[in-house]
């Protein structure tokens, strides 16, 4: 019997995804005006497209990525997303092949994860845990958050960010981004809306959004309007900027949004959700709880200023 049967199962599947994942995995060393910073990052595609964090390489127009095989290249930054914490960057030269992406659609709270990066420069470590939690949201500095955020107990370091979360066969799920407290790691999924926001930096360099111009906050709905609408809350609007979209279409402190473009809405991040580049100059209906009676607005958003 081979050493690696002598393992237990747990031990061989991190070992597996280790050899699957790791060798796509670079150390990334980055240089801006305000100093040098490290980070990581995984090879996505063919044609030498890495994926990491933003945060990452901010305020930089490249980074150095080396890869535990001793490749050394140069790298471009193609675009970056502060608003999903992702940036896409390209290598100058050959890199390793790259690794397979999965879908975190399909993760389950228990499911082994493995956290591959370069934690405090110590390049090519591999950390193993479970999903803790999924549909957190992560604040960014704008005010919005990142939506389906995983939360796993794998450990993450400083340099961890942009690194791979991978699952048991070897998948990219998720980008560890954060590390929210003893124990807490957290990552941005690669599902079918991530991967809408990489295929955005690689052709256009940015993410366009659209941008409505409210603040809310959930609240209950009066119990004759529940079962009519088929939801026990909704959005009440705390506040409307001025000269915004919100505001040219009347929309005003107290309402109550329940649904927007015909979609039920039930807090900000709901809206934030469907103020994608389709929505930007389009005319959209907003139902609204007002006095009473349910009354429609339409509004047309505007692109979100970058």
């Amino acid at each position: 019997m081979g050493e690696l049967e002598k393992l237990d199962g747990y031990s061989r599947t991190v070992i597996s995804v280790a050899d699957t994942v790791l060798p796509s995995v670079a150390s990334l060393v980055v240089r801006t005006s305000r100093g040098s910073g490290s980070g990581s990052a995984s090879v996505i595609t063919d044609d030498r497209l890495l994926l990491t964090s933003a945060h990452v390489v901010a305020g930089a127009s490249g980074a150095e990525a080396a890869f535990t095989d001793g490749t050394v290249v140069r790298t471009d930054v193609v675009g970056r997303d502060p608003l999903s914490d992702l940036a896409v960057l390209r290598a100058r030269g050959d890199v390793p092949a790259p690794v397979e992406l999965g879908d975190a659609a399909s993760l389950r709270v228990g499911q082994l994860v493995v956290a591959l990066g370069n934690p405090l420069g110590l390049a090519g470590s591999v950390t193993a845990g479970i999903v803790s939690g999924l549909g957190r949201s992560l604040p960014v500095e704008s005010g919005r958050v990142i939506d389906e955020v995983i939360q796993t107990d794998a450990a993450l370091n400083p340099g961890n960010s942009g690194g791979a979360l991978a699952d048991s066969a070897g998948r990219l799920v998720g980008v560890n981004t954060a590390v929210a407290g003893m124990g807490v790691g957290l990552a941005v999924p690669i599902n079918s809306t991530t991967r809408q926001i990489i295929a955005a930096l690689v052709s256009a360099g940015r993410v366009r959004r659209a941008w409505l111009g409210i603040a809310g906050m959930q609240v209950p709905l009066p119990p004759k309007l529940q079962g009519r609408i088929g939801s026990k809350t909704g959005l009440q609007v705390a506040g409307v900027s001025p000269r915004s979209p919100a505001a040219e279409a009347g929309l005003r402190r107290g309402d109550i949004m329940v649904e927007l473009d015909g979609k039920p809405i039930v807090t900000t991040t709901a809206v934030q959700r469907l103020m994608v580049e389709d929505a930007i100059d389009r005319q959209i209906e907003i139902t609204v709880w007002r006095n009473g009676a349910l009354v429609d607005v339409f509004a047309r958003p505007r692109e979100l200023a970058a």
